[in-house]
């Protein structure tokens, strides 16, 4: 187990073992990228006085056989919270000595969602002909923004004399919100002009349609950004040795949590993937405030094989990119690299090892809430502040 988790301990020398430990796993040294310069938040942040220090650790190993993410990997994760690192890493331990865990990368599509009001509820459907019969047109006009931003389709919903238009885009590398924004008025003004002859209407470039940094059933559905699915079958004497728990207990706990969730309504069914989400997106550059919308991830669970546990995962939504934004400051850039996430397809591989990564956290939560481990953990995690030190 020492040859697959870092070494531990809060001292300077044990942060620097960890980090040599790193470099001789992975052949990426996290330290001395120095720091950034005002010129590169251009693009970022506006009235730029300084920056904020957060702590940075590492989870893993991440064993993947993914569509596009295959191998062992080590997640850099930004986090305030103690226990967090730990617990990623102990249930990416336990993936690891059953094989890993396996993902499959469904799609990847973005949306900007205008609507259209018209006089009356007759000019609604007129309109829609109208878009079928120039979609080309439109597609010309967004793409001409953008050099890699792709126009899928445009779905059109009538309702009343408004048309919400959702234009659906491939964006590549790019996690696309600023890119379909800019693309979408592009063809709104097309409309505008052409069909401003015909017709009178009011348009706005956003309707909240589209369900940005918004949880929604809608994205449950149909997805946004990219939409992953991971799965992993854990060996019951592994899931013994590490969890302390059997696969019949697990499973029938997290159904007591399950059952929780659909009686609060809570929007998806897991029980903190926007921990692992929040702690992946602020060491890797990506847009945090996404993880409103992106921690709908569908768990669940079932015993296989008479004491095996079968575990699967599905994340409907993760916004992330590996060009643009924050992606471009160097510490992110260089935990990226240490994910090998740079080049074509990378943010599909960023998608897949962060859903991994939110399955191993899950797995390492649901075992110390069923055990009931989960104060003590936090208690044994946390530092003691002088207030609470004092008689």
């Amino acid at each position: 187990m020492a040859r697959a988790l870092p070494p531990r301990g809060f001292e300077a020398g044990d942060t620097q073992k960890r980090l040599q430990w790193l470099e001789d796993k992975t052949g990426v040294r996290l330290d001395g990228v120095g720091e950034d310069e005002p010129a590169d938040f251009q693009g970022i942040i506006e009235n730029h006085v300084g920056s904020v220090n957060l702590p940075m650790a590492v989870a893993g190993p991440l064993v993947l056989d993914g569509s596009y993410a295959q191998g062992e990997y080590y997640i850099p994760l930004c986090t305030l919270e103690a226990t967090l690192s730990m617990s990623m890493s102990r249930g990416l331990y336990l993936t690891s000595l059953s094989g890993g865990i396996k993902t499959r990368h469904l799609k990847q599509e973005i949306s900007r969602s205008p609507v259209f009001i018209f006089d009356d509820i007759e000019d609604a459907p007129e309109f829609r002909q109208w878009l079928d019969e120039n979609f080309e047109l439109l597609r010309e006009a967004a793409e001409s923004t953008t050099n890699h931003g792709k126009l899928l389709r445009i779905d059109p919903y009538l309702i009343q004399n408004s048309v919400i238009l959702d234009f659906v885009y491939y964006t590549a590398e790019a996690a696309g919100q600023n890119m379909v924004t800019i693309a979408t008025q592009e063809a709104c003004l097309l409309i505008n002009e052409i069909y401003g002859r015909v017709k009178q209407f009011q348009y706005y470039i956003e309707c909240n349609f589209n369900c940005d940094k918004n949880p929604a059933t809608k994205t449950i559905l149909l997805g946004r950004g990219h939409q992953v699915t991971a799965s992993t079958l854990i060996e019951g004497r592994y899931l013994k040795r590490v969890l302390r728990a059997d696969a019949a207990h697990y499973v029938r706990g997290w159904r007591q949590c399950s059952r929780g969730s659909q009686l609060a309504g809570v929007v998806g069914m897991n029980m903190h993937v926007s921990n692992a989400l929040a702690a992946i997106y602020l060491a890797t550059g990506q847009d945090v405030a996404c993880v409103s919308e992106n921690a709908l991830g569908s768990m669940d669970m079932e015993v296989r094989n008479g004491g095996d546990l079968y575990a699967s995962l599905t994340m409907p939504s993760l916004t992330v990119g590996t060009v643009g934004g924050g992606t471009r400051l160097k510490q992110q850039r260089k935990n990226l690299e240490l994910l090998g996430c740079t080049g074509e397809d990378s943010a599909k591989k960023l998608a897949e090892i962060i859903c991994g990564a939110a399955l191993g956290l899950e797995l390492s939560l649901g075992a110390s809430v069923l055990m009931n481990e989960f104060a003590q953990a936090h208690d044994r995690y946390r530092k003691k502040t002088v207030l609470e030190r004092q008689p």
